[in-house]
């Protein structure tokens, strides 16, 4: 069992969502004792944005590219390659400002590549990664699941479900920012769910 955890709350492992992501993962490691894990917390180790430089690395052929160049692709596929290689993937996915966090946009920045994760058909597109199960873990101060203001459970279902990973569930914590008694209760909601 591979476990690939990705962090994304820009305060760490003091976030909401990383609080509930660690508690997945000592859930999944309880069942799965030799379990290899990785972390990916984009708040301590974050990733570039996408600038013109990178995109052109990603286009440059192989045998073209610079050293700076074969850098960022190596950078890319090796965050694909642990994308690829996990079982299971836990995310931890907070909602800033009605979006998810310019950090995991710009991870799904550099595991989104045409002809690696995913490629275009006649038929459109299609996914190139095996399906696996995918736990998110949505922390959020208002209440929004459900309603036309959550644009981010429907984009995080786009882009794993371009890739051809469709095996995704959410787990929410919401009103977060309603007051102690609101938060307590929602975040012991999303830990009873996670349990069951």
């Amino acid at each position: 069992m591979n476990i690939l955890v990705i962090k994304s709350s820009v305060f760490g492992d003091n976030g909401n969502s990383s609080s509930l992501v660690n508690s997945q993962l000592a859930t999944l490691q309880a069942q799965h004792p030799d379990a290899t894990v990785v972390v990916r917390d984009l708040s301590t180790d974050p990733i570039p944005h996408l600038d013109g430089e990178r995109v052109g690395a990603f286009f440059t052929p192989a045998d073209q590219r610079s050293e700076d160049q074969q850098a960022v692709d190596a950078f890319s596929m090796a965050l694909i390659d642990e994308l690829k290689t996990a079982d299971h993937i836990v995310l931890g996915l907070p909602m800033y400002n009605f979006g998810i966090p310019s950090q995991l946009k710009s991870w799904i920045d550099h595991v989104a590549r045409a002809g690696v994760t995913f490629r275009y058909t006649e038929n459109g597109p299609q996914g190139l990664l095996d399906d696996k199960p995918v736990t998110v873990l949505s922390a959020r101060g208002g209440l929004y699941a459900g309603t036309e203001n959550d644009t981010v459970t429907p984009y995080i279902k786009l882009f794993f479900g371009f890739i051809g990973i469709t095996d995704v569930n959410f787990v929410y914590a919401e009103g977060l920012n309603m007051g102690d008694e609101a938060k307590e209760k929602a975040m012991s909601e999303a830990q009873a769910a996670l349990a069951g």
